[in-house]
């Protein structure tokens, strides 16, 4: 290693730490800064920017954000704040898990944010310390997105796994199940740490200054249309389809040309098949012209989608460049333990706050140093490391939603209250990941 691959190297770091300190689509556009430095000033080849990969994120944001301009993710919360408030006292195990089977439906986070708020004024109304089911509700939606049909960063492995004949069933059937059980891990580790309620000492100072007052829960009585519920049902059909024609891959249309038989890709089939529900969504729902990109999905995909475009690009272009000495010089021990990617993801994706964009930085590398597909599914969860720094929105807003103090920050940072409960979930699920791909794969 010359004096010249440090130097690039560096470039690659400052980009990620630049995009980093803005996030979201400055991401992106550190990773062009990056780019353009290694392209034009060291004259460096450009990697392929990740075209599968944008493609099948643009049609899932699209069929996503006519969702809810429907009003079906409205109506998918209304069902939620219904479940929480029959169950206060189970709050700590019903929150996280509400939040988790939702972003596993939806493929993104909005419905959960929608959603916290509802959890702290059940927790203070059951007397429940607040703490324990908002960290673990945040948790628990970030595990959502890795797994979802719907998610960009799910997106992202069956695209890039497609061509090592990895299926999109072999991704849910691991995944899926190692961060379901990972999250009620993390739950039952919630389920009585810190003290109760009525002898925090935050509370009660926050009890006798008058600053804490106790509300009555809003029990919100709306009725949906019956153009949201359609949309639900024509969105939940399309996971089905992806789903079904992933795991069945010989199904899927074929043609003959010149003697050779090509079919489907499974990338193409997902954006065809996402696209269609989109547009079967805006028509069976009648959506209005007005609704189909106004909605905060399709702004935060498409920020997300930057994201991933810079930043993979960035990466591709230094990694295919050095790709023989990094086989060379890492291969044999990367096969020989393997747990060290899974610790490289986990480090890269408390960095850049997304998953999609780890995923699409790292995988590919992943490949190209020879770690089998079984061992990067199982190793899928630890791309939800961005817990480790408290500057998200979730953590951020559900520090604020807890009237009572008890979810913090810390002095120290990294001493929140959202750490312990991740680290915990997230080392439970990549254990149960790895039993289960010795029966998948």
């Amino acid at each position: 290693m010359d004096m010249m691959f440090w130097m690039e190297l560096a470039v690659v770091i400052i980009a990620i730490f630049i995009g980093a300190k803005w996030g979201g689509a400055g991401l992106g556009a550190a990773g062009g800064i990056g780019l353009g430095v290694l392209v034009f000033g060291f004259g460096m080849q450009p990697g392929a920017p990740p075209v599968s990969v944008l493609l099948i994120i643009t049609a899932v944001i699209t069929c996503a954000s006519i969702l809810q301009g429907s009003g079906g993710l409205d109506f998918l919360v209304s069902i939620a704040e219904k479940l929480l408030r029959r169950n206060p006292k189970n709050i700590t195990f019903m929150g996280p898990l509400v939040c988790y089977l939702f972003t596993l439906f939806c493929g993104t986070a909005y419905v959960a944010f929608s959603v916290y708020p509802v959890i702290a004024e059940v927790a203070i109304g059951a007397r429940v310390r607040p703490e324990r089911p908002l960290t673990m509700s945040v948790i628990g939606a970030q595990s959502g997105i890795t797994g979802s049909p719907m998610s960009a960063a799910t997106g992202a492995m069956i695209a890039l796994l497609a061509v090592k004949g990895v299926t999109p069933l072999q991704i849910f059937s691991v995944a899926i199940p190692a961060c379901l059980l990972g999250v009620l891990i993390g739950c039952a580790f919630m389920f009585k740490k810190g003290k109760e309620l009525a002898d925090d000492p935050e509370f009660q100072r926050r009890v006798m200054s008058g600053e804490f007052q106790d509300k009555p829960i809003n029990t919100d009585s709306r009725s949906y249309s019956s153009s949201a519920k359609k949309g639900v049902i024509v969105f939940a059909l399309g996971i089905l389809a992806v789903v079904f024609f992933g795991s069945f891959p010989d199904l899927m249309p074929s043609w003959e040309k010149a003697g050779k038989v090509t079919r489907l890709s499974i990338p193409n089939m997902v954006q065809i098949v996402m696209l269609c529900c989109a547009g079967l969504i805006m028509v069976i729902a009648n959506v209005s012209p007005k609704k189909l990109a106004d909605g905060s999905v399709f702004r935060s995909g498409l920020i997300g989608m930057v994201a991933v475009y810079g930043v993979s690009w960035l990466t591709a272009t230094f990694f295919n460049f050095y790709k023989p000495m990094f086989v060379a010089e890492f291969g044999n021990m990367i096969q020989g333990a393997p747990i060290l990617f899974a610790v490289a993801l986990f480090i890269l994706s408390a960095v850049l706050f997304s998953q999609g964009a780890t995923v699409t930085a790292l995988v590919p590398m992943g490949i190209g140093l020879g770690i089998s597909p079984a061992d990067l599914v199982w190793m899928f969860p630890a791309v939800s490391g961005y817990f480790m720094i408290p500057a998200g929105g979730a953590i951020i807003g559900c520090v604020a939603f807890d009237r009572t103090g008890t979810t913090q920050i810390g002095k120290f940072v990294f001493n929140h209250s959202y750490m312990l409960p991740g680290i915990v979930t997230t080392l439970s699920q990549l254990t149960i990941g790895y039993v289960i791909s010795k029966f998948v794969f």
